[in-house]
């Protein structure tokens, strides 16, 4: 190893050493995941998996998916330690009943509202959350209310193509999933494993 290697790594970790000690407040994280590429979900359910693995009590609500059981609803719906809730009836251009669409999306907030309540759940997953504020089925005031006062250890995941202002406002981990090619436009179909 070369000292000029050494000397750049001995730099590094003490810019980073300062950080880590810099950082010392503990409490829970709003993560937003947004962009038009794919892995926004695959991304919450991955760090929920993290969460159980710490044996931390976890919760989703699926705000779109429920036209077909997803891959990660039949490894964790059954977990004791993961509360499982499909509230949505699919995408807004299949299920073409934008009042059914509406009255899902209030079903799925009175069941986050609470979840946002319970310091007992240490990680909620709101997987596409998103696009109800898009969509205007649900206003946004109360959600960022609640998200504001909820238990102080509690992290909360929300997925979706876009993120309002007001999300972005308070989240604290915000990351872009960039599309730069999906196999969907060179013709390969959706498949099992990979897109649910």
């Amino acid at each position: 190893m070369s000292q000029d290697h050494q000397q750049r790594m001995a730099r590094k970790k003490a810019v980073i050493d300062e950080r880590i000690a810099k950082a010392t407040e503990e409490r829970g994280v709003l993560i937003l995941l947004r962009g038009n590429g794919k892995g926004k979900s695959s991304s919450a359910f991955g760090t929920l998996a993290r969460a159980l693995g710490h044996g931390q009590s976890c919760a989703v609500v699926q705000f779109i998916k429920g036209r077909v059981q997803t891959g990660e609803y039949k490894l964790f719906h059954d977990h004791p330690q993961v509360q499982w809730h499909v509230m949505g009836h699919g995408f807004t251009w299949e299920t073409q009943d934008k009042q059914q669409d509406i009255e899902a999306a209030k079903q799925a907030w009175a069941v986050t509202e609470k979840l946002l309540q319970d310091d007992s759940i240490d990680m909620l997953v709101l997987d596409e959350m998103s696009y109800m504020f898009k969509y205007r089925y649900l206003p946004i005031e109360p959600v960022v209310a609640a998200l504001q006062h909820r238990p102080k250890n509690q992290t909360v995941i929300i997925t979706g193509r876009t993120m309002v202002e007001e999300l972005l406002a308070i989240g604290d981990t915000i990351s872009t999933i960039k599309d730069d090619g999906h196999a969907f436009r060179l013709g390969v179909k959706a498949q099992a494993g990979i897109e649910w």
